[in-house]
């Protein structure tokens, strides 16, 4: 009787071991289940955080335009969320002879938002704003505005007076300032989209986060077409696809614009354009 009794309680105690792993791998799977939506969620926020920042950064930016006639330069790494060094918006308002007039962005057409120029808040320690995933400078908002000339006025969306003086037809009609395309196979470097859909070709100001990944810059021929911390082109093309977050066609840059209609709509509401 000892022995069918040690041999019931052996069987029982095995049971009972085997029932405690199938509950700790239903466990596993329920948390599993729970922290990948979770993750989600999070990523969800962030990225909905984001575009909220860009189109708050795109309206400062047409409120700068309407009280003053044109766009600021990009901040520059070490302008602390001001304009970059040597920016002078009326360098080339009295070469209207001159060829190759001053540039009133010396720094560069495309850098960062000029955040502590604009009042945007919030901004890090050096007055840059950040995106949502805030990793230190790599995640600082980009901007850049166009430099091509518009009705024969070079730099015109820069230049103090310079987007009056080429006038409401000229802008209007301008179709070949910055291109944004779906993709970055395809394209025409620094010319259009080539095979990629167009998205825009009248933007004048482009704004927008290297996203997540942006301790690497991404990998992907979508992601190079923007400038980012490692690369990135410098010309008139730029990238606005389906976020992929891993893999070749990696690609989690959020981007915004301004097109030209907005500009003049803008300008002539606040009287700088007759």
């Amino acid at each position: 009787m000892t022995g069918g009794a040690t041999a019931r309680h052996t069987a029982a105690t095995g049971f009972t071991l085997i029932e405690l792993a199938v509950a700790l791998f239903i466990v596993t799977l329920l948390i599993g289940g729970v922290m990948i939506p979770l993750q989600t969620q999070v990523e969800s926020r962030k990225l909905e955080e984001t575009q909220r920042m860009l189109e708050q950064a795109r309206e400062a930016l047409l409120g700068y335009a309407a009280s003053f006639g044109n766009f600021p330069c990009p901040a520059g790494a070490a302008s602390n969320g001001m304009e970059a060094a040597g920016a002078n918006h009326a360098a080339g308002a009295n070469h209207a002879d001159t060829a190759t007039p001053p540039n009133p962005c010396p720094g560069g057409y495309h850098g960062f938002l000029p955040a502590a120029l604009l009042g945007f808040a919030p901004v890090d320690a050096q007055g840059y704003a950040v995106d949502s995933w805030r990793s230190a400078a790599t995640n600082r908002i980009r901007y850049a505005v166009s430099n091509h000339p518009v009705g024969g006025i070079v730099n015109a969306f820069t230049l103090s007076g310079g987007m009056a003086t080429a006038g409401i037809p000229s802008l209007g009609a301008a179709t070949n300032l910055f291109h944004i395309c779906g993709s970055g196979t395809g394209v025409n470097p620094d010319l259009n989209c080539g095979t990629a859909q167009t998205l825009a070709s009248n933007a004048v100001v482009v704004i927008w986060s290297v996203g997540q990944n942006a301790a690497s810059g991404g990998t992907s021929a979508h992601e190079a077409e923007n400038p980012n911390p490692f690369g990135g082109t410098a010309d008139r093309v730029f990238v606005s696809g389906v976020r992929v977050t891993s893999g070749a066609n990696e690609f989690d840059d959020v981007v915004t614009w301004i097109s030209n209609f907005a500009v003049v709509t803008h300008l002539i509401a606040a009287g700088q354009l007759p």
